[in-house]
């Protein structure tokens, strides 16, 4: 069985839930704390195995590339401030990975920046990570998902408990068939349920191993939901065919979805909290902060 060394990160969107702070940096850059939410993604990738990172980009998306790229005249000038250690820092975020940077062309829908990686992906299984999200988990999210690849192959998807019934209304909640421990086969996806009709507690969402076979049935879908071309879609077709579907429920990991504004600030709020140099302050000032 291959190995999965490749991870495609979709990071077109033009995130209109943050403008107009989008306006002209992209959401996948927003700090939380002092690291971009897209560092954390691709720290997980590289964590879990991966080598190479295929991020799709668009319009207003340059600050990507600049980020994961050397800044010789800054490194410079750290030396010189004798402030090493952040060079240091700084220079190991280059050295992360081998990045691809591609451009999206095509219809809406987040299976098309996943068809725009063909050719950077060739013949090969491998990995998708939205770029507005993480998953904070001991070991990484994506490598308790290869491990349950490459013992079972397939499809897999990552999947999380939600653990407020009202939240179920907000994500693809999947109907499972136990295989051992914390492992299912997917029956099937209900999208947005009404918590009464959902058919577990367990969303699929966030990070995906997929088949190089998922490219051919992307080109055959028509535009569905909003004219849209949907990954979901894709799935489904490969599954008609016999291929098996899989989800983990991620071990010892919490969910950050700082796609929104309230669970971007809440992502900003903790991780502070964990933050050596702010934490005792930003304690202090929580606890004493009148509403």
């Amino acid at each position: 069985m291959q190995k999965i060394q490749k991870v495609v990160i979709p990071a077109a969107g033009y995130g209109t839930r943050f403008l107009p702070a989008t306006k002209a940096q992209p959401k996948e850059m927003l700090p939380i704390v002092d690291k971009p939410i897209i560092q954390y993604v691709v720290e997980e990738a590289v964590a879990s195995g991966i080598k190479d990172i295929v991020i799709v980009t668009g319009a207003s998306k340059r600050a990507i590339e600049d980020h994961f790229d050397y800044n010789h005249e800054l490194m410079h000038m750290l030396k010189k401030q004798g402030k090493e250690k952040l060079r240091e820092e700084i220079k190991k975020i280059a050295d992360l990975a081998n990045f691809v940077y591609i451009r999206q062309k095509g219809s809406y829908g987040n299976g098309t920046p996943i068809l725009n990686a063909k050719s950077a992906i060739g013949n090969e299984p491998f990995a998708v990570m939205w770029g507005d999200e993480f998953i904070d988990a001991k070991p990484e999210r994506l490598k308790q998902m290869i491990d349950v690849y490459n013992k079972y192959g397939g499809i897999v998807i990552s999947g999380v408990e939600i653990k407020n019934k009202e939240d179920l209304k907000r994500y693809g909640i999947a109907e499972l068939e136990p295989v051992e421990n914390n492992i299912f086969k997917i029956k099937r996806i209900v999208e947005k349920p009404e918590p009464n009709k959902a058919p577990s507690n367990i969303a699929t969402h966030g990070a995906y191993i997929l088949p190089p076979e998922i490219f051919a049935e992307l080109e055959k879908q028509k535009p569905g939901k909003g004219g849209e071309i949907w990954l979901v879609d894709a799935i489904n077709a490969l599954t008609k065919k016999g291929v098996p579907l899989y989800t983990v429920v991620i071990k010892n990991g919490k969910y950050y979805d700082c796609g929104n504004k309230l669970e971007y600030l809440k992502t900003n709020i903790e991780f502070g909290l964990k933050h050596p140099e702010v934490s005792k302050d930003l304690k202090k000032y929580l606890k004493n902060l009148k509403f």
